[in-house]
């Protein structure tokens, strides 16, 4: 029923869904402390969404969370943790920070099915330099430019 506990080798990810009030809710996913990741001293926030953009991919995110067997109490309190799986941490945080900025649906899309799409390691990778690159826009610009349709019309 729960996926078994991950061995302590492996990074320890959680997602964590805030209600701001009705129909506003904040999905974010943070990696914790564990003994895979020393450098860690509290946990780190890696992406959220919220808002428009949330509501656009929300059916996806749940869908990838369900399928994790996450799954969030509808009228519990304002916050509410789950453990996560390693790839479907890196996944989910790929697919919050390349959407935040975006306001094209059609765009908005592509990108997340591209993403959806993507291995393990190529998730990994784009979210690696998303994250310790100096200049983190450029990457996840590229990233919109290679998932999205040049030939779409506008």
């Amino acid at each position: 029923m729960f996926p078994d506990p991950a061995p302590s080798s492996t990074p320890a990810y959680e997602v964590r869904l805030v209600r701001h009030g009705a129909g506003d809710s904040e999905i974010e996913v943070w990696q914790l402390p564990s003994p895979a990741s020393p450098q860690l001293t509290a946990p780190r926030r890696l992406a959220g969404l919220r808002g428009r953009n949330l509501d656009l991919v929300e059916h996806r995110v749940l869908k990838q969370l369900a399928a994790a067997h996450v799954k969030f109490a509808p009228l519990s309190g304002k916050r509410e943790a789950q453990p996560l799986a390693e790839d479907v941490a890196l996944r989910l945080g790929l697919l919050f920070r390349t959407l935040a900025p975006m306001r094209n649906r059609d765009a908005m899309r592509e990108v997340a099915e591209g993403i959806e799409a993507m291995g393990r390691e190529e998730a990994s990778y784009w979210l690696g330099m998303a994250m310790h690159r100096r200049n983190p826009r450029r990457v996840l610009t590229a990233l919109r430019f290679v998932l999205t349709d040049p030939k779409r019309p506008a």
